[in-house]
């Protein structure tokens, strides 16, 4: 497993990868499916695009020979990175990528920026990958905030929350 920075060839790859682990039948081959929840997309081209060309952000690949198999998005605030779009082929999940491309994200951050925290938001009914992400020592913060609206998708349940969670990712010597 390799691990890079996404270049904008990439975009293509990386936004099918996106939809296809969180929405839609396929997304249901893998464990992390949002199927249930949300259908559409999750993300566009120009939407990711966007997020490449932001000097404050990083989307960070996971690669076997030539096939990207996973991605993350890191976004620098302050003394803080956000990960989120953090998504692995759905028939790969369970192998160990996610955790592995998760530390990378974490080191790299570091590096990156010198930040102290990470912080991302899980959907509340998504009780297993805060448990996934909590085995990782991501703590619940307490604070819950508002699913976004978007025209690329609809919701298929009534209410959605985000729960966040942090990790120090500062650690004693």
């Amino acid at each position: 497993m390799k691990f890079a920075h996404a270049k904008p060839n990439d975009i293509p790859t990386l936004t099918s990868l996106l939809n296809r682990s969180y929405r839609g039948e396929s997304s249901r081959a893998g464990w992390t499916t949002e199927a249930d929840l949300l259908s559409g997309k999750r993300i566009d081209e120009a939407g990711l695009t966007q997020l490449l060309n932001d000097p404050d952000s990083l989307i960070l690949i996971a690669r076997s020979d030539e096939t990207i198999l996973a991605t993350l998005h890191a976004h620098r605030e302050n003394d803080t990175v956000h990960f989120g779009l953090f998504a692995v082929e759905p028939t790969s999940q369970g192998s160990g990528i996610g955790k592995a491309l998760l530390s990378y994200a974490e080191s790299e951050a570091q590096n990156q920026w010198g930040v102290n925290t990470a912080v991302m938001e899980v959907i509340t009914r998504r009780s297993e990958l805060i448990e996934y992400y909590e085995r990782r020592g991501y703590v619940r913060t307490g604070e819950m905030i508002a699913f976004p609206e978007s025209d690329l998708w609809k919701r298929e349940v009534d209410f959605l929350e985000m729960a966040v969670l942090s990790k120090n990712l500062v650690t004693d010597s």
